[in-house]
């Protein structure tokens, strides 16, 4: 299971309506016996707007502030910047945080589904800066570069969206320690 120690130094429960961490780190689908991981994208009126995106994974809900929000269209790329883990209850929240509260502002459900990992593993370092071949495509028809993640890694991740708005494959590309990069595959 992941740590939600920094979800939980970032708020003060007492003041906050957002629901604070819990032991319970299992979700199963209501009615079914089978566990598939879900997704949530919020979209969160705070000091500037944008779109919280999270998946399912470990017990948490791992999250990424989107600020022009996900792309719907293949060939939009968008900035996603990784914050910290919530809690699995988070993705049921909407609601108001209030004034001096960290991320104060409203919060409402944007989309919500279910989805699969297609693909997680470290980049192979195509298109990273200094490759001869920087910019090279992958097999979605985008070009990938960027600067090294965290340890001198990156992480792709390809997912398969089922909701109401985002439905298809999209992939997340790590290009620094909590940037990554979002785009919806061609097909």
């Amino acid at each position: 299971m992941s740590n939600l120690s920094g979800y939980r130094k970032k708020r003060n429960f007492e003041r906050t309506p957002e629901p604070g961490p819990k032991k319970e780190t299992k979700r199963k689908l209501t009615g079914s016996n089978i566990d598939i991981p879900i997704f949530v994208v919020q979209e969160h009126h705070a000091t500037n707007l944008h779109w919280d995106f999270r998946l399912e994974e470990d017990g948490v809900l791992k999250s990424w502030a989107v600020p022009k929000g996900p792309p719907e269209e293949p060939g939009v790329k968008r900035l996603a910047m990784q914050v910290e883990d919530h809690p699995l209850d988070y993705a049921g929240f909407e609601g108001t945080i209030p004034e001096g509260q960290y991320g104060s502002g409203t919060v409402k459900i944007w989309d919500k589904g279910t989805y699969e990992t297609v693909l997680k593993e470290p980049d192979k370092g195509r298109g990273r800066q200094g490759d001869k071949e920087k910019g090279s495509p992958d097999k979605s028809g985008s070009p990938l570069r960027s600067d090294k993640g965290a340890g001198g890694k990156r992480t792709v991740w390809r997912i398969r969206l089922n909701g109401k708005r985002l439905v298809g494959e999209y992939t997340l590309v790590q290009t620094g320690e909590r940037n990554w990069l979002m785009f919806k595959n061609k097909l």
